[in-house]
């Protein structure tokens, strides 16, 4: 039964993406088809076979180990801060660990370790589909750099992108996570779910935005230049401007949980005085609205409004967000829902990411950055349904 509802789901999310769709007619079908199917694989090597289970606990060892560097640095400027026992800080625990992070991800792509890799796994992926190389390399590149970045990578391109060339490497950056957050969301989640949505929801981006908006595109117009990626001048102020960005990056996120969480309690509040029945909240109403999906999901029918309200919150608020409330409520889940819950909420799908996209797009190309914002909202969408159809895929094999 969870399979027969699970491929209903997959049916679901393209069908509602191909009445959004401009093109019918050019929608790439043999590559979303090799893209899904390359989905399945990769989510049942990673959980069903003992190699991928290996790989997951080698990756989460590496990551778990640059945490414990992390932590290190941030002791040093703040241990000092006495804090209750067995109490955490969120700031400090979770969020400067991504100064670290950026740290090394600056370094390796002075180095051209990151690049290369993108350009050839792009190249690849590109290969395997046949869908255009510069949306390929910005759904690769989404796996390891976050929104802006993985624009800025492709600035160079942006006089040969189309408006529909636009909205598949914008979904493709709202999509997925960047890698310097990655170790904050293994602070607070399984790293098995955490890791396999990382190549899901690049697979689920494309393949969504594929629908959307069909590339075409001719060969003239399809080249991917790597050979200015950094603009450091050495090692040093690579590790100086990964550290800035770094430090930018977790403020933005710990200015924006303020915000955002108090926003929610004050309209909680009064959504308590406007419907005052026990229970009656956002994240309620929002686990409702979803409830047909996330039945669809795989989730099992007691969690169906709980596990629903977290997914809304995310997409109202952020990830964090949503994280922060998931962890709180995870002993009320069964494994499977948590796993689906935790695959969907690892994107930047949300909101405040329209504007983010649109701002970085306009800083590049103003005229393009208004086209972003025209089609925001369809792009939230599309960015949400390859959520849908990331946590779908990793719940068959849960």
């Amino acid at each position: 039964m969870d399979i027969i509802l699970g491929l209903l789901a997959i049916l679901a999310v393209i069908g509602l993406a191909m009445l959004m769709s401009n093109n019918r007619g050019k929608i790439p079908f043999k590559g979303i088809i090799i893209m899904i199917l390359l989905q399945l694989f990769v989510t049942w090597f990673m959980f069903q076979t003992e190699i991928g289970q290996d790989i997951i606990k080698g990756i989460a060892a590496v990551f778990n180990k640059l945490i414990e560097f992390g932590t290190n640095g941030v002791n040093f400027v703040v241990g000092g801060i006495a804090i209750e026992e067995g109490a955490s800080v969120f700031f400090f625990d979770v969020l400067l660990i991504i100064v670290f992070f950026a740290t090394i991800l600056s370094v390796l792509t002075y180095l051209k370790v990151l690049p290369l890799l993108i350009k050839y796994l792009g190249g690849a992926l590109s290969f395997l589909t046949g869908l255009p190389k510069i949306e390929s390399f910005t759904a690769v590149n989404s796996m390891f750099f976050g929104q802006s970045e993985a624009l800025i990578a492709v600035q160079s391109q942006f006089h040969r992108i189309t408006e529909n060339r636009l909205y598949i490497v914008s979904a493709s950056a709202m999509g997925s996570v960047s890698a310097s957050i990655i170790g904050a969301y293994m602070q607070m989640l399984p790293d098995e779910y955490v890791l396999v949505a990382i190549p899901l929801n690049m697979f689920s981006a494309l393949i969504v935005a594929s629908i959307i908006a069909p590339p075409v595109v001719e060969d003239k117009d399809d080249d991917v230049d790597i050979d200015d990626v950094s603009g450091a001048k050495s090692i040093f102020e690579a590790m100086a401007n990964g550290a800035l960005d770094g430090g930018k990056i977790a403020l933005i996120v710990a200015t924006m949980l303020i915000a955002f969480l108090a926003s929610l309690e004050l309209v909680n509040y009064i959504v308590g005085v406007v419907i005052p029945v026990e229970g009656a909240s956002l994240e309620a109403g929002l686990g409702y609205l979803l409830l047909p999906l996330t039945f669809l999901m795989g989730i099992n029918p007691g969690e169906l409004v709980d596990a629903g309200s977290i997914m809304g919150l995310k997409i109202v608020t952020n990830e964090f967000v949503a994280m922060l409330e998931l962890v709180d409520m995870q002993d009320q889940f069964s494994e499977k829902t948590m796993g689906i819950v935790s695959v969907f909420l690892t994107s930047f799908a949300n909101f405040g990411s329209i504007g983010i996209i649109a701002g970085t797009v306009a800083g590049i190309d103003s005229e393009k950055g208004k086209t972003v914002s025209r089609f925001g909202l369809k792009l939230l969408t599309g960015a949400t349904l390859a959520s849908i159809l990331s946590a779908t895929i990793a719940g068959l094999f849960l």
